[in-house]
């Protein structure tokens, strides 16, 4: 039987290897319980080696932070360009559809063709002011408290405009994409406002990057079931791809 020290030994070789072990494979592999396992991952946690998550351990860290929208705008810009690309192409003329915060659906916002049509309904003050001189394009912004990391607003006010409202698609961005939590964001406040989007649209876009799967915000949002398409990059592993698929929803690889 391995000692304590062969034990971590093993635990953080492999996790280097695979990037995320679950309790019950290193149970059936060391023959040790699952007690046993998850004082040893508890040990290694406090010493910064690794994250504890649900039923086993990560080499990266699942919880996704709220950094300001400043900072995240120069993080993954080429990826979030050929994403707001593809979801173009689920945009017909003259469509009503909501455009969520965050950078990657910011980054559609700037690619909207003014010829479109469209009538755009918006939490997000950069989407309004973008849109706002194109003409063709409509923009009902909503309204409420202004949060500064995001420059988009959340709370009832928002919340009372959109129970009169239903349109074709929503389109919205994640701080994680998790198989078992679902999609989130770090801000319980804008999670809360767009659980109500989500309710006022048809169709769900949830555009990101494939460096927000694995992780989880603060505030859940959804089920993955809840959701019809999601639009990332090539980066995104075969085995999620095929999760993903597997519940029916159709995930785009831009």
């Amino acid at each position: 039987m391995m000692n304590i020290t062969d034990r971590h030994e093993f635990i953080l070789k492999n996790l280097k290897e695979k990037g995320k072990i679950s309790i019950d494979w290193l149970c059936e592999t060391m023959k040790v319980s699952s007690v046993t396992i998850r004082k040893d991952l508890k040990v290694l946690e406090d010493k910064s080696l690794l994250f504890r998550v649900k039923g086993g351990a990560s080499i990266t860290n699942p919880y996704a932070i709220d950094r300001p929208i400043l900072v995240k705008e120069s993080i993954n810009s080429d990826e979030k360009q050929r994403i707001a690309q593809e979801a173009l192409k689920l945009i017909k003329n003259n469509d009503s559809i909501i455009i969520g915060s965050g950078t990657t659906v910011f980054t559609l916002a700037k690619n909207l063709e003014s010829n479109h049509g469209l009538t755009v309904i918006t939490p997000a003050l950069k989407v309004g002011l973008e849109l706002s001189n194109k003409i063709n394009i409509e923009v009902l912004q909503l309204g409420g408290l202004i949060r500064p990391n995001s420059s988009s607003v959340a709370g009832q006010y928002a919340m009372r405009i959109l129970d009169e409202i239903s349109c074709g698609i929503l389109f919205l961005g994640a701080d994680g994409i998790d198989l078992d939590f679902g999609i989130s964001i770090s801000n319980l406040s804008e999670a809360t406002l767009n659980q109500k989007m989500l309710l006022s649209a048809q169709k769900v876009a949830i555009l990101a990057d494939s460096s927000k799967f694995g992780k989880r915000g603060l505030g859940k949002i959804c089920e993955l079931v809840d959701v019809d398409y999601i639009i990332t990059d090539n980066k995104v592993s075969p085995t999620t791809v095929k999760a993903i698929e597997d519940l029916g929803i159709k995930i785009i690889l831009a």
